[in-house]
């Protein structure tokens, strides 16, 4: 049995008051935290001298491990561009742990992703979560799938229209997805009568499978959605089907925050640090993250990695304080919030017994751009120690 004890330190729970005190992870898992916790006599004892404890930052949205920093085409397997519907490809196939980006992550704090197929197709693939530290990606897999990532909005319709095929218009884009989805449902209605009439269906699809898991609620729908109409028709189509939706990007989701809070669906908000590159982007701004949260929707920020490094998560965090969004939020949509999107909530996200050991000590405030991540464990394995002079 191995045991970590982090003592004196200033714990930040996140979904608790923060305290001064201890913090014992055992066989990888939160085994006890509080201001009076005894210290285990067969426990490694790191003695964090008042500096602060965090769980390990979540990025629900990146593409880590599968467009690489620096390889250019070679590294690059983020979109299957060849049919505007690949629902059964699977991010989990293209990622490799040597990507530099997964020591970025580490140096940032952030110990859990989630990683996403492109935006090049209408629909994507399938989407996982994964710990950011590991010798293969089996290793490192914590959910899977954890969505399936489809796109509305500039990034399909160019691919495809440029082919000269369809979809090369907004009606287009909606028309494939609403097509998929009843081809999907028509699928999953042979299957159920085969079922009933005790025969065996031996017409296996893996796309309608991947389809027929979000029309069954299994897992949500991941809709990359930037400009308020791209979002409305995200949430119509949704309504149609009765999928469990997720808004991806939301950069003018404020301009429907209502309509998405009276719905409760979540928005992972970003990257926020970027160029307006683009039509879709020209309301971006640091203050969204912060008008959406007091209209009532949760947020997470993302930094849909490689577009804004890895390691600039806790970055974008302080910029929407900055601008306006309440510290405490700020801090649950790097953490809890991310999460809770990725299904992981009762695993990481926060600092509870029961809980994985992914833990970070802080110099200080993480919010504060002055401050490091001096050291990461991941179930309570050191995974990164900063680099002093």
């Amino acid at each position: 049995m191995s045991t970590l004890a982090i003592t004196h330190a200033s714990v930040v729970p996140i979904t608790a008051d923060p305290f001064e005190g201890t913090l014992v992870v055992t066989d990888g898992r939160i085994s006890a935290l509080g201001p009076d916790v005894e210290v285990p006599a067969d426990a490694e004892v790191v003695d964090a001298g008042g500096r602060w404890l965090l769980p390990g930052f979540v990025d629900a949205h990146t593409h880590l491990g599968v467009h690489e920093e620096g390889e250019g085409w070679s590294g690059d397997d983020t979109n299957e561009m060849t049919d505007p519907v690949t629902a059964q490809v699977r991010a989990l196939d293209a990622i490799y742990p040597g990507d530099t980006g997964f020591a970025d992550a580490l140096e940032g704090g952030v110990t859990t992703v989630g990683v996403n197929p492109g935006s090049g197709n209408v629909i994507g693939g399938l989407c996982v979560a994964i710990h950011t530290v590991g010798r293969t990606v089996d290793e490192m897999v914590l959910r899977h799938p954890v969505g399936v990532k489809a796109a509305t909005g500039e990034n399909p319709k160019r691919v495809y229209g440029e082919q000269k095929k369809m979809p090369s218009t907004r009606l287009g884009v909606a028309a494939v997805l609403r097509e998929a989805f009843v081809a999907a449902d028509n699928y999953r209605r042979r299957q159920r009568n085969a079922e009933g009439a005790g025969t065996t269906f031996d017409a296996r699809d893996l796309k309608l499978e991947a389809l027929v898991s979000v029309l069954e609620r299994e897992i949500p729908w991941r809709q990359h959605s930037h400009r308020a109409d791209d979002i409305a028709t995200a949430v119509r189509i949704a309504d149609e089907f009765g999928y469990q939706l997720v808004i991806d990007h939301g950069t003018e989701a404020h301009l429907v925050a209502d309509v998405l809070a009276e719905r409760g669906i979540p928005v992972l908000i970003g990257p926020l640090l970027t160029s307006r590159s683009k039509v879709e982007l020209r309301n971006r701004s640091t203050a969204n993250p912060g008008r959406l949260a007091r209209a009532g929707v949760e947020i997470s920020i993302i930094t849909d990695h490689p577009v804004v490094p890895i390691h600039f998560l806790v970055h974008q965090a302080t910029f929407a304080v900055k601008a306006g969004l309440d510290r405490d939020t700020a801090l649950r949509s790097i953490t809890i919030h991310p999460a809770r999107a990725l299904g992981l909530e009762d695993r990481v996200g926060s600092l509870e017994v029961g809980k994985l050991g992914d833990v970070v000590l802080w110099s200080g405030d993480p919010l504060d751009v002055m401050q490091h991540a001096d050291r990461v464990w991941v179930q309570g394995r050191e995974a990164h120690t900063r680099e002093t002079a």
